[in-house]
């Protein structure tokens, strides 16, 4: 894959060789970001689990206390006075079985996160198929599934995010961005690091946390030192 100059010329300022200690890798990483946009700064965690076995599997969620730097779409599923809960939170769409043919049939996929009340999941169990490989899916364990949308939609605007593996056993997450001073990248990464070492799950033997990797969007990966962890 042939990068370009921009890339080529931040590369040069990381040694690949280095495992780098978290506050040194946050100020690189931002050094590297030199796109025109503001790039998302992203961690990538490769974990020593197998997510095929169910009590390997990692999943969970993090209020980040500096947010993501985007501002994220939700949608409630709800009915009777919680759809009143859910406008006043601050939710961009509410609804119940109207919304489902609309996102079956019509495609519309204009949010980001979905919350549900646990008498709503019979409907929404119905996009399965839709919402489920995009990880969208409404879960208790990630506080999605829930009757107090309130602080559902709440945690969520104010920078809640939601992790677990992906095929591989990587955990990707975004912990702001390139803008960000330093502080607050590090107090995301400290605070996302701190959940993901609390989710290791018991029966796993062995290492756990394998690699980390910070990257902006269009810059290179860093290599962070993982025996802290």
């Amino acid at each position: 894959m042939k990068h370009g100059k921009k890339y080529v010329e931040a590369a040069k300022q990381i040694d690949r060789t280095v495992l780098y200690e978290a506050a040194d890798a946050v100020a690189l990483v931002k050094k590297t970001a030199v796109a025109k946009f503001d790039e998302t700064i992203e961690v990538h965690i490769r974990t020593g689990c197998d997510g095929r076995h169910a009590e390997q599997q990692v999943r969970g969620a993090v209020v980040l206390p500096n947010g993501t730097g985007k501002k994220v779409r939700v949608l409630v599923f709800a009915k009777g006075d919680k759809i009143n809960e859910a406008e006043a939170a601050g939710a961009d769409y509410v609804g119940g079985d109207e919304l489902i043919p609309k996102i079956q049939n019509d495609g519309w996929l204009d949010f980001d996160v979905v919350v549900a009340t646990p008498d709503m999941m019979g409907i929404v169990g119905r996009l399965g198929k839709v919402l489920g490989p995009k990880g969208l899916m409404p879960n208790p364990k990630a506080g999605t599934v829930t009757m107090d949308v309130t602080k559902a939609v709440n945690d969520i605007k104010a920078g809640k995010i939601e992790y677990r593996l992906d095929k591989s056993n990587i955990i990707h997450v975004p912990i702001g961005k390139a803008s960000f001073t330093e502080e607050k990248l590090q107090e995301n990464f400290d605070a996302l690091m701190e959940a993901i070492v609390k989710a290791r799950p018991s029966a796993l033997k062995g290492q756990y946390l394998r690699s980390i990797t910070l990257t902006s969007t269009m810059g290179p990966g860093l290599k962070v030192n993982v025996a802290k962890y």
